[in-house]
């Protein structure tokens, strides 16, 4: 069977983030089930989902209550478009999505994955200045490093240019300032100091002219798993709010418990304009995402027909029935489970396992929030000499540790650990424990 699929992967398949002629020189690993936080390939050997299956899974895999609800609405529709008409578990799922989220959001507006739902959120910032009668407000600011998605729009406000340079003649340039990242700028006050500062700057001679800005809180995550220290967040609100621009929170990968906080934005105890959501939204079990809003941007919107302020975007699968079941399933199983809660009281038991790892020769800083966890590896611990790419340590890494019965994937020379959110403490102890052994194996 592993023959005969693995010629048929090689045949047909084109992988996404994956340069395919390294990845046919070697054996593909070939998924056949899942259960409890592992995965199994069609020989029968076991892997932990050590990278949630890319950041996504809640409860685990083939989990009976998210089975149940998804067999449920086959029964009654299985998909039954948004556009001039509702369905019952969207309606449900919006009106859980705003129970759950930070108060004052009070308006969803569905799509179908991550990058979608931050297009989603340019293109309502955008028109809102327009629908409101204010010209000039057109572009964006971002940070840098920052990962929103793959679409025009998201990959425009990207700043990672490996991911991103090579489509800029297709894009639009929005304004960057760093995001803080205390390991490389002397630290955390140093590293706040310096985006604030900037950003602040940038305001005070362009805000006329800048409609939002838009930030992953708390946690950048395919930038490196860098952690913006506490408070600022709450400040980058504040300046914002000073200077009337808006503040989209990308929360494709933080929400829905990833830092220990239902959102990451309540660590600062911010409300976001605008808020994009996906990823954990299901459970892992089906593409949704929203993009939730202030009152504020849904009004600007709301106007007589001929007045043409109407939300042109949509698509055939918004609010797909089967997904918003599944998802309203996973957020009851959350709720019983105290799992939010849970998160917050592993991320203390994480951060311990995770402090011996320190130790090691080319281990340069240990970052984590909640079970979001990224590990940098430098070649130089005194100077923070990072690896030169082409050494591929990250790669080697996370070959080991698969090796070892561990799946990630590598951002550079940062290893990720996002691991289901019901993973025990002996499950994360085995999974640090293969990743320090992978990665001693590899740098020494």
């Amino acid at each position: 069977m592993q023959a005969e699929l693995a010629a048929k992967n090689k045949q047909y398949l084109w992988h996404p983030f994956t340069q395919m002629k390294d990845y046919l020189e070697q054996e593909p690993l070939i998924i056949a089930r899942g259960e409890g936080i592992k995965l199994y390939d069609v020989n029968g050997k076991a892997y932990y989902d050590g990278f949630s299956s890319v950041w996504l899974n809640v409860h685990g895999h083939n989990v009976p209550e998210l089975n149940q609800a998804i067999i449920e609405q086959l029964g009654q529709v299985a998909h039954s478009t948004l556009l001039g008409m509702a369905n019952v578990p969207s309606i449900l799922l919006a009106e859980q999505l705003i129970r759950i989220a930070p108060k004052g959001l009070t308006k969803v507006f569905y799509s179908d994955n991550g990058a979608t739902a931050v297009e989603i959120s340019l293109k309502m910032a955008f028109q809102y200045w327009q629908n409101r009668g204010i010209s000039g407000k057109h572009s964006f600011i971002t940070m840098n490093n920052a990962y929103h998605g793959d679409t025009i729009g998201a990959t425009s406000v990207g700043a990672i240019p490996l991911y991103h340079q090579v489509y800029k003649p297709l894009l639009f340039s929005p304004h960057v300032i760093p995001y803080p990242y205390p390991y490389r700028a002397g630290g955390e006050e140093a590293a706040v100091e310096d985006t604030l500062g900037r950003l602040e700057s940038l305001l005070q001679e362009r805000a006329h002219e800048i409609a939002a800005m838009i930030v992953e809180p708390v946690v950048q995550g395919a930038g490196g798993m860098i952690i913006m220290p506490d408070g600022c967040l709450q400040k980058i609100a504040e300046i914002l709010q000073a200077y009337d621009v808006l503040l989209i929170a990308d929360e494709v990968a933080t929400g829905f418990g990833r830092t220990g906080k239902m959102f990451a934005c309540e660590h600062d105890e911010v409300v976001p304009d605008i808020m994009a959501v996906a990823k954990g939204i299901t459970g892992g079990y089906l593409p949704v995402a929203a993009t939730l809003v202030k009152e504020k941007i849904y009004d600007a919107f709301y106007a007589d027909y001929e007045e043409q302020k109407t939300f042109f975007h949509g698509h055939s699968f918004t609010g797909n029935p089967l997904g918003c079941a599944v998802a309203l399933a996973n957020l009851r199983l959350m709720e019983e489970r105290g799992l939010v809660e849970e998160v917050a009281k592993k991320s203390a038991e994480l951060q311990q396992l995770l402090e011996p790892l320190s130790d090691q020769q080319h281990v340069g800083d240990v970052r984590q929030k909640g079970l979001m966890a990224g590990i940098e590896l430098v070649r130089d611990k005194e100077t923070k000499e990072p690896y030169h790419w082409n050494e591929r340590i990250g790669v080697r890494v996370c070959q080991l540790a698969r090796e070892k019965g561990l799946l990630t994937r590598p951002l550079g020379n940062v290893i990720v650990l996002i691991p289901p959110l019901v993973s025990t403490t002996e499950e994360l102890a085995d999974m640090v424990q293969i990743l320090s052994d992978s990665i001693r194996e590899a740098t020494t």
